[in-house]
């Protein structure tokens, strides 16, 4: 496994010691059923489609976080991550405020920009002056890349303050690069005991999370230093004594994708798609906990190289029963006095679970939600990818806050054109469903 060259850098390598720990993930109640027959919320708005085709520009929505303009909460943005789209920007009534292209390929045979996951940094100082930033993933060259947020500069509210020098994140070269085992989920953190600032960056088709720390670069810019990597486990051994990993494309990994961090206490949640949410030390120091299990963890599978697909085997009944693989995007609904919810898209359902944000409370199940069409042509969530939560007052609009949802079908559709979007979301609403 490559890993980043900086000279501080430091790997910790989780254990089989882990891997066997993570079976002893505690039965919880299953507060309510899956599905169906959980409560439904509806949207209220959606951005405009995007297509991942040539004409659509390859733009794919994935992953969204939300600014509160402090000032003028009605006018605050949402910024999200359109893969080979780049970037879009959009107000609380979900119209297009600013689109930003990813950056060009290298070299006409190099990967092109691809931007994966966002998250926002609030008064980094920079040397130019402290500033709130969107930074994102770059797949594509294995980057962070750094937007400062100005909410009514003429040209759109987003500029570009990526050091240009800003190394590759786990690349040694552009033929790794190429390889596309780059940069891939994102969250972002800042420690209230030093004032620094970083990223937690995980690596496509590996377990591998890298600890960025954010810097200040000549002219206002923006760069990086890796300070650790962590390996999650890709094996785990079963009650039955066997080893198990998920199936998949041979040479591939259980990845991670959709993390998040609570600020009031430096834990980081970090969802491995098919295996399922781990909670650890944002520092990645310590040792992780695997929180809760996808449903399908210890079922065996055959991959089939023609279909590029894997055929499920019997299921040994070791799996969670809350949330089914993958699970992606983790977001934190935080209250007053440490109160509040992880939220956890269960992609394999078309649900979201909710479980308790105190620590003391071991993360407790607290149960889920569905977000249901609104009738006519605003249809709800499904196979969602990236989330993001805002409990705080945004206008009139969204008076107890915003959720947003990537939609992985757009409906109606437009014919056999891969079509998808955001789906904004009364949190209160939410808040409501989880507390009946």
């Amino acid at each position: 496994m490559t890993r980043p060259t900086t000279a501080r850098s430091l790997v910790l390598v989780v254990t089989t010691a882990l891997a066997a720990a993570a079976l002893a993930v505690p039965a919880q109640a299953h507060h309510r059923g899956s599905g169906a027959s959980l409560p439904a919320v509806t949207p209220r708005a959606e951005t405009p489609v995007l297509h991942d085709d040539d004409e659509g520009g390859n733009a794919d929505a994935d992953d969204p976080a939300i600014w509160r303009n402090a000032a003028a909460p009605g006018r605050s943005l949402v910024i999200a991550t359109a893969k080979e789209g780049g970037l879009r920007v959009y107000d609380l009534d979900a119209r297009p405020v600013q689109s930003i292209a990813a950056p060009p390929a290298e070299a006409p045979d190099d990967a092109p920009g691809r931007f994966n996951n966002v998250d926002l940094v609030h008064g980094l100082r920079l040397s130019s002056g402290r500033a709130d930033l969107a930074v994102t993933s770059d797949r594509g060259h294995d980057r962070l890349r750094f937007y400062r947020i100005d909410r009514d500069r003429a040209g759109g509210p987003l500029t570009d303050v990526t050091d240009p020098a800003a190394p590759a994140v786990f690349s040694r070269d552009q033929a790794e690069v190429n390889d596309q085992r780059t940069a891939y989920g994102l969250a972002t953190w800042t420690d209230p005991a030093s004032g620094k600032s970083f990223a937690l960056v995980s690596r496509r088709e590996r377990t591998s999370i890298a600890l960025l720390e954010l810097l200040p670069a000549a002219g206002g810019k923006v760069t990086y230093r890796t300070v650790r990597t962590l390996d999650l486990p890709s094996t785990f051994r079963l009650p039955d004594g066997t080893s198990w990993a998920p199936c998949a494309e041979p040479g591939e990994l259980p990845q991670v994708e959709g993390m998040v961090v609570d600020p009031a206490n430096g834990t980081l949640y970090a969802g491995q798609e098919d295996i399922g949410i781990w909670r650890l030390r944002a520092d990645l120091t310590g040792t992780p906990k695997l929180l809760d299990k996808v449903r399908e963890f210890g079922v065996p599978g055959t991959y089939d190289e023609e279909t590029e697909e894997c055929a499920p085997g019997a299921d040994p009944g070791y799996g969670g029963t809350r949330i089914s693989a993958d699970v992606e995007g983790l977001t934190l609904v935080t209250e007053s006095g440490g109160d509040g919810y992880l939220l956890a898209s269960s992609q394999g359902d078309n649900t979201f679970a909710a479980y308790d944000r105190e620590l003391a409370d071991r993360n407790e199940y607290e149960g889920g939600f569905r977000v249901a069409p609104a009738g006519g042509s605003l249809d709800g969530s499904e196979e969602c990818d990236g989330a993001a939560a805002l409990n705080a007052p945004l206008g009139s609009l969204y008076p107890r806050g915003l959720l947003v949802v990537q939609d992985g079908h757009d409906a109606p559709g437009d014919g056999d054109r891969p079509a998808t979007d955001f789906k904004f979301v009364d949190l209160g609403t939410v808040l409501d469903a989880l507390d009946d």
